[in-house]
């Protein structure tokens, strides 16, 4: 199973994350956890250049293929062989990330970016994405660090990033769900795992 988390930075995703994983140890899931990009030598080094290089000019092009290629090196190096080997995939973040950061908000075409974006993963999709969502300007108070690249680029720009992701989750229903994150951490986490257990629940056990 391919779990994958996303949405504005701010969210708490990495709160949520870190309590998804735990739960999920506790139902004695074999785990595999990363991060995109990351996670490989190659996703890190790009990481690098692509968040904290402020100091490097790159295109919009330039950037979104190198997060393409990132991605099908973490595919390809981690995310196949956990899944071959039934081992449950928890992602920060993937493909709808690109698609929403370059296209939606970048300007860049998203049906484009979807097709390059198959071509970088082979086809894999997380069987489901858990998008928090909350106000812009509510996650950017709760933002405690340096802004990377991303985050440095306006609340203009952090609105687009939230309407393309929920656009998409309008076109994608099935694989997306929306949960509000501008709750309480443990009632957030609450909805995260009900929908992930039902999901994970053995065909013919659900209620």
């Amino acid at each position: 199973m391919f779990f994958s988390f996303d949405g504005v930075d701010g969210v708490g995703k990495s709160t949520q994350l870190d309590l998804f994983c735990r739960w999920l140890d506790q139902q004695g899931r074999d785990l595999v956890r990363c991060r995109d990009p990351g996670s490989t030598e190659l996703g890190e080094a790009v990481r690098r250049i692509l968040l904290d290089g402020f100091s490097i000019p790159i295109h919009r092009r330039s950037e979104m293929l190198l997060y393409m290629a990132a991605r099908a090196q973490l595919v390809d190096q981690i995310i196949r062989p956990a899944l071959a080997a039934g081992k449950t995939v928890v992602c920060d973040r993937f493909l709808l990330a690109n698609v929403v950061y370059q296209g939606y908000a970048g300007g860049l075409n998203v049906e484009q970016l979807w097709n390059v974006g198959r071509i970088a993963t082979d086809g894999l999709s997380p069987d489901l994405t858990i998008l928090l969502d909350m106000d812009v300007r509510q996650a950017r108070q709760r933002v405690t660090r340096e802004p990377d690249r991303m985050e440095s680029q306006g609340i203009e720009f952090l609105e687009r990033v939230r309407q393309g992701f929920l656009a998409e989750s309008q076109c994608q229903n099935e694989r997306i769900v929306v949960i509000d994150a501008a709750r309480d951490i443990d009632a957030v986490q609450a909805d995260v795992q009900a929908v992930a257990a039902r999901l994970l629940a053995p065909k013919g056990a659900e209620a």
